[in-house]
């Protein structure tokens, strides 16, 4: 799977990222265009949904079994929320533009209606 590691659904090299989360705008191996895939903003959502529950559900655990003092809360959540959230965001986005990209996904667009369609007849005279 070469989503896991933020490589190019091209060729394989590990291109696909410039910064943390951040895109580059073309693989450095191959010149496969990054900016053409639109992943926007869905794994975000998702992301802080599900994580964000998964954290709350691990507090509430920790707190009503140990009852350990707050600043062990602020600790142990504080940093795997962080270090979850960066890593999801890195696997969800190159699992979306490796999706993109093998699937030969594109923005739509509107064409206009020919008489096979239903479309107006072009009178030709």
């Amino acid at each position: 799977m070469t989503f896991e590691g933020g490589a190019c659904p091209r060729c394989g090299a590990p291109t696909l990222f410039k910064g943390v989360i951040s895109f580059a705008d073309r693989c450095r191996a191959c010149g496969l265009d990054y900016s053409a895939y639109n992943v926007g903003d869905g794994p975000a959502a998702f992301l802080t949904m599900i994580i964000g529950a998964l954290v709350v559900a691990g507090a509430m655990t920790l707190e009503f079994s140990v009852h350990p003092p707050f600043w062990v809360h602020i600790l142990l959540w504080v940093p795997l929320t962080i270090i979850a959230s960066i890593f999801g965001l890195r696997v969800s986005k190159a699992w979306l533009i490796t999706a993109e990209h093998r699937r030969q996904a594109r923005e739509g667009r509107l064409s206009k209606p020919t008489p096979a369609d239903g479309g107006p007849r072009k009178d030709v005279r």
